[in-house]
């Protein structure tokens, strides 16, 4: 392999890893089940924008800060040890947003989806006591499932996305290829289980 090409391939890694973080893909999903599930355009607006800000931005804006104050190296949390505190914000941000959605009187799917995404934090926080998951193909692979089922089969085309988010993720060697298969057998089972039982 030549230098070039070397050098094209993390770029490409690089960007894949960016534009599929996790942060990205629950702003993604959110509005999109919103729009799906939203009585108008303005109501699925609304909700996802409320599942999105308490999900995903909040969070991420924890990480950024906690970046910013040198108490994590990257913003994407790589190292392991440093994931309990944000994945601790991460749930208690929607377990928060679940409650302000159930409030304000949000669609079902809504709730179904926000309550996937709880459930998962659980599961890879459980997981990231003992090893290092991906938390991409995790949040890429629950997103493609969820997609699916809300707005119908043409959706399973999004997991080319996680395909390539998997290779990103190795070929930048922040992860194995057996974390990023267990992390989207975690998105499939845990998110797309939940997501289908409370739809």
């Amino acid at each position: 392999m030549t230098a070039s090409t070397r050098s094209f391939r993390r770029l490409a890694a690089r960007t894949a890893t960016e534009v599929f973080a996790p942060a990205v893909v629950v702003v993604a999903i959110s509005f999109l089940v919103g729009l799906h599930a939203g009585a108008s355009l303005g109501a699925g607006l609304l909700w996802g924008l409320i599942t999105a800000l308490f999900a995903s931005i909040l969070p991420f804006g924890a990480i950024l800060i906690g970046v910013r104050r040198g108490r994590l190296t990257d913003h994407h949390v790589g190292v392991r040890e440093q994931r309990r505190i944000p994945l601790l914000i991460g749930l208690g941000s929607v377990l928060v947003g679940l409650a302000v959605l159930a409030l304000a009187g949000a669609p079902r799917e809504m709730l179904a989806l926000v309550a996937s995404m709880f459930a998962s934090l659980v599961v890879t926080m459980a997981v990231t006591h003992w090893w290092k998951v991906s938390a991409h193909a995790a949040v890429a692979s629950g997103a493609a499932v969820i997609a699916t089922l809300s707005l119908g089969l043409a959706w399973l085309t999004s997991f080319v996305a996680v395909a390539i988010v998997c290779w990103s993720r190795v070929e930048l060697r922040d992860h194995t290829v057996k974390q990023v298969l267990v992390g989207t057998l975690l998105g499939v089972v845990v998110g797309g289980s939940v997501f289908a039982a409370l739809r």
